[in-house]
């Protein structure tokens, strides 16, 4: 399990992005962003029962597809996409592929940054040095 220590104020160790590979076909950036996602729903701003919803999930008590299941998560998660399901209508055929291209840019740039990220952490196990399997050869 890839954790991470999130407990907002306590000790409470919350799931990290590799715990949520199974829900986005395993694309590591997908798991990053639900992971986030879930990280600002569990501030509150959603509300509470989405903020109960999320703490959940991210601390392991409750399984992803379990919370959706139960009625008071389901509804609220429904409630606050409705603004944005509201929204997305009201786009024009062009706006929506803006925003699609803006979204692939977004996620083109995340996955650049979490290689990065990942590579760096690779070269700190090794003491520094590149990784062992880094495409290119050395001598």
């Amino acid at each position: 399990m890839d954790s991470q220590n999130k407990g907002r104020g306590n000790d409470e160790q919350w799931l990290g992005d590799d715990d949520f590979l199974e829900f986005t076909q395993n694309d590591p950036v997908g798991a990053r962003n639900l992971r986030l996602t879930l990280e600002k729903l569990a501030e509150g701003g959603a509300g509470e029962t989405t903020q109960e919803m999320a703490r959940e999930v991210l601390s392991g008590r409750i399984g992803l597809r379990q919370a959706v299941t139960v009625p008071a998560y389901s509804e609220a998660l429904v409630q606050g996409m409705q603004p944005f399901k509201e929204k997305w209508e009201e786009l024009s055929d062009s706006e929506r592929e803006e925003l699609a291209a803006q979204g692939q840019r977004d996620y083109e740039q995340q996955e650049r940054e979490l290689r990065e990220e990942r590579a760096a952490e690779e070269r700190k196990r090794n003491g520094g040095n590149p990784p062992r399997h880094s495409g290119g050869w050395t001598l």
